[in-house]
């Protein structure tokens, strides 16, 4: 197994390390200097810039502050008229957005061994760390720096634990709550789950769901009187997020939660799959539920439908046409794999965005979300297979 990384930095005048937590998957940074509360935003603004961390050893929420005096920096900075070009312009737009959070992620703060942050006004965070970390080893001594974790994910985390304690409420549920774990896709943007909720059922005795994250589609076709649900999953986080959840409303009887890539086992009159919306790589490991490279899980799902289909079944494919808007799937390609895989179109539902960037015009891709419409596509084998 390789060796966990490691952070280093020099600390009067000793070095010393420290385990490097990334959610994002980023490396350590190769140069850390200490930080607190004398240090001013420019000097800090750039260090930074220049590939610098700062680990801090001040007041926390004087932390916070600065924080928010680089974003400002960040945001302050001349921006180029956006490109005509809607695939160029969201490229640009993701780079833009990559090298805003590499810059704010060079903001470190420690973690003791019981995963408490050390520092003076330092909110206690050691619930959301262990529910995204794991229990913590208690091994160093109590205030040591056991791990650095950069503030920007340890404000993330904290805000995680909160949509996880409290739920996201579901309308299509009777207003009952979904809780999200970190990293597991929140159903916060509800519009798929509104379709699933209302399009017409083919049968009721059997249902997969593909790729099942926190389990609310699973949840609402039980609920819609599916006796039976099988849900799918590989990412640990998310079978467990769904185990919880589908046992908190009172379905688990009747939703099997199973690890696996994509299908399970078998056949049935209903197989619904809610795939990441765009085809285009992800930055960090939870993004994997926006960002679907090469169309990977879209084109698995559809590829391998058919064959898990029994005679007359449909398949729903939940798909936003953001990726047609801003240029990086066209409609033709998407109905050329349909084709493709034997399948046929035999209804379409769909629902427009209810979330504030739809409307939101100084976003640099408004032009593409105020036009997004996402659809509930009906499909079912094709009688000849070919």
């Amino acid at each position: 197994m390789n060796a966990p990384p490691v952070v280093a930095w020099t600390e009067a005048d000793e070095a010393r390390t420290a385990a490097w937590r990334s959610e994002s998957g980023a490396p350590p940074p190769g140069r850390v200097v200490i930080a607190d509360d004398r240090m001013k935003a420019d000097a800090a603004y750039k260090l930074v810039c220049e590939g610098t961390a700062l680990l801090w050893r001040g007041d926390f929420h004087n932390a916070r502050q600065m924080l928010a005096a680089l974003a400002r920096r960040i945001d302050r900075r001349p921006r180029k008229a956006p490109p005509t070009d809607p695939a160029l312009a969201f490229h640009r737009h993701r780079a833009a957005q990559n090298q805003r959070a590499r810059i704010l992620g060079m903001l470190l703060v420690p973690l003791d061994a019981e995963l408490a942050v050390p520092l003076p006004r330092a909110p206690d965070v050691r619930a959301a760390c262990a529910q995204a970390y794991g229990q913590p080893s208690g091994s160093a001594a109590p205030g040591a720096t056991a791990s650095v974790v950069s503030l920007r994910e340890l404000l993330g985390l904290v805000g995680a634990y909160e949509w996880r304690r409290k739920g996201v409420e579901i309308p299509a549920l009777g207003g009952d709550r979904i809780h999200p774990y970190y990293g597991v896709f929140s159903p916060a943007r509800g519009e798929y789950v509104d379709l699933v909720a209302e399009a017409p059922l083919p049968a009721t005795e059997l249902a997969f769901d593909i790729g099942t994250g926190t389990g609310v589609l699973a949840t609402v076709l039980a609920r819609r009187g599916v006796r039976r649900v099988v849900a799918t999953d590989q990412d640990p986080r998310a079978l467990a997020c769904a185990r919880e959840n589908t046992a908190r409303l009172g379905v688990a009887d009747r939703v099997e939660i199973v690890e696996a890539d994509l299908f399970p086992e078998g056949r049935a009159p209903l197989v619904v799959c809610n795939p990441p919306w765009v085809p285009a790589k992800p930055s960090a490991p939870v993004e994997y539920a926006v960002y679907d490279p090469g169309s990977r899980m879209l084109r698995g799902f559809l590829n391998g439908l058919a064959d898990h289909l029994t005679p007359g079944g449909e398949g729903w494919l939940i798909l936003s046409d953001l990726a047609e808007h801003l240029g990086l799937r066209p409609r033709a390609e998407l109905l050329a794999a349909f084709d493709a895989a034997g399948l046929t179109v035999v209804g379409r539902h769909d629902i427009a965005p209810r979330h504030p960037r739809a409307r939101d015009a100084s976003d640099p891709l408004h032009a593409a979300r105020s036009a997004e419409v996402t659809s509930l596509w009906r499909l079912t084998a094709r009688a000849d297979g070919v």
